[in-house]
């Protein structure tokens, strides 16, 4: 028992210890994560596991470990940010894989990448012609940037002289049937107004709303609550 215990007070200590650490650390999206930044976080998960693990002796061992690792990610971070040369001598320079429409072979070779990951990571970006692409960077995450020719472009409205009207942010209203007052506030718009829009789509209680949002322009979109006996597919959708 006193085993079972042990193991779950240190698994807990173990989590927590990695939160506090990952919430210094800082935000990164997963697709901004370099190849250094997986490694940082393949090890965080190893010392994690000895401090739930190992003997008590090793349990302040793999703390300092931890912190260090935190510190010194923390570091890196900030002269990255600071410092282009460092910046220059931690992460790889993106490479131009094809430029003015030619591929450029040297840094094809340089990348490891072959024609045929070239061209699976054009169709990734829409490009399923070669010969309409430009120019093709592939960056430091991985990600290839991809220009294409100015007539294999999409017409833009403003190339049509066309002005319309910027949206703004969509606003939660309504989730799980509660009523998200300070996003309807927000909008300027009251709880009647809400209410009467409902019932127009038929909707004569707030619980009978599974989401409700609203975009700059005043127009609710509204999703209703699944009844229970309702299964996916019943209607002809699977």
């Amino acid at each position: 028992m006193i085993g079972i215990l042990e193991a779950f007070l240190r698994s807990v200590a173990a989590f927590l210890l990695l939160m506090l650490v990952t919430r210094l650390m800082g935000k990164k999206a997963i697709s901004q994560m370099t190849f250094f930044d997986f490694c940082v976080g393949i090890t965080l998960g190893s010392v994690t596991t000895e401090i739930g693990l190992t003997g008590n002796d090793s349990i302040g061992t793999a703390i300092v470990m931890m912190f260090t690792l935190a510190g010194l990610t923390i570091l890196t971070g900030y002269l990255h940010t600071k410092s282009m040369k460092f910046r220059k001598a931690v992460n790889s320079e993106p490479l131009v894989l094809i430029e003015n429409g030619q591929i450029v072979e040297p840094n094809l070779k340089k990348s490891r990448i072959t024609l045929n990951d070239l061209t699976s990571l054009l169709r990734e970006k829409n490009a399923f012609n070669i010969a309409d692409v430009n120019n093709a960077v592939l960056e430091n995450d991985g990600k290839l940037s991809v220009q294409l020719k100015s007539g294999k472009k999409p017409v833009t409205p403003s190339q049509l002289q066309l002005h319309p009207p910027e949206k703004g942010l969509t606003r939660d209203i309504v989730i799980d049937g509660v009523l998200l007052s300070e996003n309807l506030e927000a909008t300027n718009l009251t709880k009647e107004w809400l209410y009467e829009e409902l019932k127009k789509q038929g909707i004569s209680n707030l619980g009978e709303v599974f989401f409700a949002a609203l975009d700059s322009s005043g127009s609710l979109y509204v999703s209703k609550g699944m009844k229970e006996k309702e299964q996916p597919g019943q209607h002809g959708i699977e």
